[in-house]
């Protein structure tokens, strides 16, 4: 799964105040370096730079800026409410809901929730345990790329 550029891209979108994205990209990057692109989507300008501090490569906020890059993207990942009209106090639209569960990538989405809905046989982990599900089990699975650790212990 890549881009025509040879490095998969992953977008990683957040409202509010971007601390489940920026938790993500963190360990993305602590896992895979710059061996992928990261894209932070925000849905407000806030969760934007807190992802950008975080080390995603590039990142755009609002509606259109979730709406246009999603399709160009090989994952798409995030808190569930990323695919729900109205989620996160209102700030995701029912375009950028249309647009993530229309583009052709891959969503792995977290079972967190403010809205009242609730997923029928997902345990409720913390944060940091389902961010370590996600990239280590999950992403991994789909991208086939090594870890730094692996590169590392290879190149020895």
């Amino acid at each position: 799964m890549e881009n025509q550029g040879g490095t998969p891209r992953i977008a990683v979108i957040d409202g509010q105040g971007g601390g489940i994205g920026s938790a993500i990209i963190k360990k993305l990057k602590a896992v895979y370096g710059e061996t992928v692109e990261i894209i932070a989507l925000g849905t407000n300008a806030i969760a934007t730079s807190q992802m950008l501090k975080a080390k995603a490569n590039r990142g755009a906020s609002g509606e259109n800026a979730i709406v246009q890059t999603v399709r160009q993207m090989d994952l798409v990942t995030g808190p569930m409410g990323i695919v729900m009209a109205h989620a996160m106090m209102g700030e995701v639209t029912p375009a950028m809901a249309a647009a993530v569960t229309a583009a052709p990538a891959t969503k792995l989405l977290l079972p967190l929730s403010q809205e009242n809905v609730a997923v029928v046989g997902v345990s409720s982990m913390p944060l940091p345990h389902l961010v370590d599900e996600l990239v280590d089990n999950h992403i991994k699975q789909r991208l086939a790329l090594p870890s730094l650790e692996q590169s590392r212990s290879e190149n020895v």
